[in-house]
């Protein structure tokens, strides 16, 4: 009696084992599912978005609004896979803040906003955004901290074109016009590099703040907030 009954009792830890395993790997199935095709986490990692964003802002990104792409390579390997996108909802607008594959970084993911879409154009006089002909208002935290106006014979800084956004194209430049390495360095965004459109900041981490003082070091009144 004794052999029999660990035998079931060995048997039923084996079931056991083996329907956790199971779960784990739905588990992961379903969370790779969920970040490759529905929604992404996203820290701030630098300053060019402030202060819409800020540095240790964590989000979440709708990635399919505008379609969710396939991924870039194979996960845990450099191997790149052929590229391919589900039906989005809409394409990205002027406006729209989004995450996008590095043009020079295919592993690198950067933020920033989207000024001008295939089509139009855009020109920066001194400073003042125009698309189509018509400024543009700046959004409401954005910021200029350099009161020099760069000439365009120096750089793309603070006046550029007028140029026409090519198709299959977009121009994003960060809310921190004179701290942002964006369009106007590195040229137009292909479409199929974006990734998603910023939704909603989940957390934030104040990194200057002392480490013991929790009431500050926690942005309490940014967590939940839309982004726009």
């Amino acid at each position: 009696m004794k052999e029999r009954s660990a035998g079931i009792n060995k048997s039923q830890k084996a079931a056991i084992f083996k329907e956790y395993v199971k779960t784990i790997v739905y588990v992961f199935i379903l969370a790779f599912f969920i970040r490759q095709f529905v929604i992404q986490a996203f820290r701030i990692p630098s300053g060019s978005m402030e202060d819409t964003l800020l540095v240790g802002d964590f989000l979440l990104v709708n990635k399919f609004i505008y379609g969710a792409s396939s991924p870039d390579h194979i996960p845990f390997t450099s191997v790149e896979l052929p590229h391919f996108r589900l039906p989005g909802f809409r394409e990205a607008r002027p406006g729209d803040i989004v995450v996008f594959r590095s043009v020079q970084n295919p592993y690198k993911n950067i933020i920033k906003r989207v000024i001008a879409i295939e089509g139009q154009t855009l020109e920066i006089k001194d400073k003042v955004v125009h698309v189509n002909g018509k400024r543009i208002s700046n959004p409401p935290k954005s910021k200029y901290l350099n009161p020099r106006i760069s000439p365009a014979w120096e750089s793309n800084l603070d006046n550029l074109g007028p140029v026409k956004v090519p198709p299959g194209m977009v121009f994003v430049m960060g809310d921190n016009r004179d701290n942002s390495y964006d369009s106007r360095y590195w040229g137009w965004l292909p479409k199929k590099n974006i990734k998603g459109k910023a939704l909603i900041i989940y957390f934030s981490w104040n990194k200057d703040a002392p480490l013991w003082d929790i009431v500050h070091k926690i942005r309490w009144g940014k967590i939940g907030s839309l982004i726009r």
